[in-house]
């Protein structure tokens, strides 16, 4: 064989490497919501699937695998073939407030490569619609007589943190064991406690709790953001005077395994403009308090980064680290 019939073979070999890399992706892709039905996560990616998958041009499977707070399904697409055909869901919850609080997790941020960022969320905190609470006063003073439960997704999730944060800025005194956690599976269950009585009181996502604010269900009693929040009808954080709360924010995601390829962050970064332009997607979220912000790759590993190192100064000063 002749070097140049050699090289010939090698040009054709890479041109064929290089076809079928562009035709990523081939099959459909596995998009896993690492939180259980109801919650912010599964609200964001459902309601975001349709004009995505239009974008991709293959099925997307969404599959939530729950438990440990996000960190299940985040290891599952941890463990996956970084081939862009799984993918996940991150949340504030999984991606800044679990490595931050928890010692023993089996991720790191190193562990994913995330291809966007798409939603920002303030937090709201609430009761049910028939709580004697009319105010965070109220709640603050049931807390200092040891009388106040709170629910959450999970131990060491967004919720969890943000109750004792609140709690702690009003001026309880160790805020994170005076009042009793209630640990549910997932963002809905959470809500469905403090509907149900199980559990006064709820810090998190707006876009988690709109719903039932907006038919009566519950009642906003404060929400983490400078300007009010539409349909919240609550007072802000700053206008109670505590505008530190307003670092205070959810935010969602997209990652895949760490050594996911350049080409396919990319086709992803482009997929997400065109999904997150959607009208009808937009008009849902932002009726749910979201803020709909689209930011590259590298700007979502820059954020995500910087959010965990906020959250991370908040566990300490709170001695909320979880060693076991």
């Amino acid at each position: 064989m002749t070097f140049k019939t050699l090289g010939a073979i090698c040009a054709l070999s890479l041109g064929l490497a290089g076809a079928a890399m562009a035709e990523y992706p081939e099959r459909p892709i596995n998009m896993v919501i690492p939180y259980g039905a109801g919650g912010a996560t599964d609200i964001s990616a459902r309601t975001i699937a349709e004009p995505l998958g239009a974008a991709v041009g293959k099925p997307l499977v969404m599959a939530n695998v729950t438990g440990a707070g996000g960190a299940t399904g985040s290891v599952a697409v941890q463990n996956a073939n970084a081939d862009g055909y799984t993918m996940l869901f991150a949340r504030v919850g999984s991606h800044s407030v679990n490595p931050a609080m928890k010692a023993t997790l089996p991720y790191t941020l190193e562990d994913f490569r995330f291809v966007t960022v798409y939603e920002i969320n303030p937090f709201a905190c609430v009761v049910s619609a028939n709580s004697d609470l009319a105010s965070m006063e109220d709640v603050l003073a049931r807390a200092q007589a040891g009388e106040l439960s709170f629910s959450s997704s999970g131990v060491g999730s967004g919720p969890h943190l943000a109750a004792a944060m609140v709690l702690d800025a009003f001026g309880l005194e160790d805020a994170a064991n005076a009042a009793t956690h209630i640990p549910q599976q997932g963002g809905g269950a959470a809500a469905t406690a403090v509907l149900n009585g199980t559990a006064d009181f709820l810090c998190t996502n707006s876009s988690a709790l709109a719903g039932f604010v907006a038919n009566g269900q519950m009642r906003a009693l404060m929400v983490t953001t400078a300007e009010p929040v539409a349909g919240f009808d609550a007072p802000t954080a700053a206008s109670l005077g505590h505008p530190e709360l307003e670092q205070m924010v959810g935010w969602t995601g997209i990652a895949g395994p760490a050594g996911l390829p350049d080409d396919v962050a990319a086709k992803w970064a482009e997929w997400m403009e065109a999904a997150a332009a959607d009208a009808d997607f937009v008009e849902k979220m932002e009726a749910r308090g979201s803020i709909i912000r689209v930011m590259a790759p590298e700007e979502a590993n820059d954020f995500i980064q910087t959010q965990y190192e906020t959250f991370r100064k908040l566990v300490d000063d709170l001695g909320m680290r979880i060693e076991g």
